[in-house]
This record gives C-alpha cells, sequence and structure tokens, in this order.
C-alpha cells in the first residue's frame, strides 16, 4: 500500500474529527452534537450529494456505461446479503443473520460521501449517475434481507413482510436521496448556481461535524460490542475487505473510470445503518440492534474511512 496515500487519508480534517468522536467519549466528555442538529445535517449531506448527482447526471448522455453500473450495483445489493448470510448463520439466529447480511449488502450513504471527498482529496474525477446506484442499491438488499427471513424463519407474518417493504421504499433516506437526484437532475445548470453556496461551499464542513458525532456514537458502542464476541468483529472487518476488493477488480468489467470504481468498492465493503435497521425493527423484531448496529457503524465504518479506502483505490489503480 502506498505509506504516503493513508497518511493523506488519515489526516483528512473531517476523519480527524471522527477520532476526536471517539477520544472524547474515551475521556468522558460531555461533548456531545445536539440530536435535531445531527438529524439536519444528515439530511443536508444526503440532499447535497443526491442533488449534484442529479446535475452530474443531467450533463451526462444515458449510455450503456450507466444503465451496466446500475445493474451491477443491483447485482451486488442482491448478492452479497445471500452469501454473508450462509456465514452468519454459523453462529447467529436467522433473525440476526439475516439483518446483518441486509446490512452488509445494502450501503452507507456516509461512507459515500465520505468517499467522494477522499477521491476530491487526491483529484481523481468520477461521474454522477454514481449517486444513482447508490440509491438503487438500498432496495434489493432490504429485499434479499426480507426473502432469507421468510423462506427461513418458521413464524412468517405475509402482513408484516408487505409492511416491512413499503416502510423500505419510503424510508427518509432513501426517497431524499432518490428526490433530490430527480430535482438535481431537472434543474438547469443557472438554477443550480443560486444554490451552489449551500450544496457544494459548505459540503465539507459540515461532514466534519456529522463525522464528530459519528465518531461519538461510534465510541458509545464500541465498549459493550467488543463484549459480544471475536466472531462479529472478525466478520466486520473481514467480509468489507473481500466485498470491497472483489468488486475494485470485478467494476473493471463495467467502467474504466477509475473515481467510479472506488466508489463501487466502497458502496459494495460498506453496511447500513440507517435505512436497513429501521426495516428490520419492523421485519425482524428477533434481531438484535446492539449486534447488526454496531458492527456498521463501529467497526466497519471506521475501516473503511481509515484503511480500507485505501486498499481499494490501490488495488484499481495498480
Amino acid at each position: 500500500m502506498d505509506l504516503q496515500l493513508l497518511i493523506d487519508n488519515l489526516t483528512n480534517p473531517a476523519l480527524l474529527f471522527f477520532f476526536l468522536g471517539i477520544l472524547a467519549v474515551q475521556l468522558k466528555s460531555d461533548l456531545k452534537i445536539p440530536e435535531g442538529s445531527s438529524k439536519f445535517i444528515s439530511i443536508y449531506l444526503i440532499f447535497s450529494i443526491g442533488f449534484k448527482g442529479g446535475q452530474e447526471l443531467s450533463h451526462s448522455p444515458i449510455d450503456n456505461e450507466v444503465i451496466y453500473s446500475m445493474l451491477f450495483g443491483a447485482l451486488l445489493a442482491s448478492v452479497i446479503p445471500l452469501y454473508a448470510y450462509f456465514i452468519l448463520r454459523r453462529k447467529f439466529t436467522t433473525a440476526n443473520s439475516a439483518a446483518i447480511a441486509a446490512s452488509y449488502g445494502s450501503v452507507s450513504a456516509v461512507t459515500f460521501v465520505t468517499a467522494i471527498s477522499f477521491l476530491e482529496m487526491e483529484g481523481i474525477a468520477f461521474n454522477g449517475h454514481m449517486i444513482a446506484v447508490m440509491a438503487i442499491m438500498e432496495v434489493p438488499a432490504i429485499a434479499v434481507g426480507l426473502l432469507l427471513i421468510s423462506f427461513f424463519d418458521k413464524e412468517k407474518n405475509e402482513n408484516k413482510m408487505i409492511k416491512t417493504i413499503k416502510e423500505s421504499l419510503t424510508n427518509g433516506s432513501v426517497l431524499l436521496i432518490v428526490g433530490s437526484l430527480v430535482i438535481g437532475f431537472l434543474a438547469s445548470e443557472k438554477q443550480a448556481a443560486g444554490i451552489k453556496p449551500f450544496t457544494t461551499d459548505i459540503f465539507k464542513g459540515f461532514l466534519a461535524v456529522f463525522l464528530l458525532d459519528m465518531g461519538i456514537s461510534s465510541g458509545q458502542k464500541l465498549k459493550s460490542f467488543l463484549k459480544k464476541g471475536w466472531f462479529a468483529v472478525l466478520f466486520a472487518i473481514v467480509i468489507p475487505i473481500v466485498n470491497g476488493s472483489l468488486t475494485a477488480l470485478a467494476s473493471g468489467l463495467v467502467t474504466d473510470n477509475v473515481g467510479n470504481r472506488f466508489l463501487f468498492a466502497i458502496l459494495a465493503a460498506s453496511a447500513s445503518y440507517i435505512a436497513v435497521p429501521a426495516a428490520m425493527r419492523i421485519a425482524a423484531p428477533k434481531a438484535n440492534p446492539s449486534l447488526y448496529l454496531p458492527m456498521a457503524l463501529a467497526v466497519t465504518f471506521p475501516f473503511n474511512i481509515t484503511i480500507g479506502m485505501p486498499i481499494y483505490l490501490q488495488l484499481i489503480q495498480y
């Protein structure tokens, strides 16, 4: 691995604020981001990347690469939960295995945002249609998780399944990213310039504050999670490496763009801790949130944004 690339990533101000959040918890500081502010920043980040992605998409033709990219993203989100489930089933119940598998098949919008910031820092271009790929990947993973529960869980409840699918499709994060993407696509370049100071100029500052909040949340969950055993921790590190590395290589069949391939890798390596947990609270009440949430947030997320991203980029470039 290029040591300088790793150092550049680890000294990114936004990432350092993440570590500051973890440190604050370890020092038992009263530092925290107000809940309302945290939710607003989450909404802002999703809105901003969706709108900018729509703008990029409107300036590029819908060609074979765009179509293949969307199909490739949907395939990743469908296949990853399947093999993840059978690995997890060796140690966990059906409900826990399906919930965790769906989380790792789905994507983390915040990891995606951090990856975009990383690409900008390295001066690597990517296409706006990757925002659409991210939005598409949310739903198949949840659907596969629900199918796994339906097939393997003896206590099937069709009404609950229908309700969960509806909740997944109307989940705030999914709806906002898709809606922002469409609005960005429809808006003219002149109209978009009017809100550029909001969507672009202050983006990195808000990302830094959000990662500070993520660091605090991760620090609070990490200690209790580590008590649950080595298998969950190992899975939360190894599976992202496998998913991200294989996708970094396989994405070359879909696109030659280094930035796009890198984003495919980080999407495959990331795990959802927003959309999937919200869906699984309904579909799999037996699943333990204190298991699948810390796996995604306290282990996989920091691994991807520190060590994972340089690894995936190195694989693509060399």
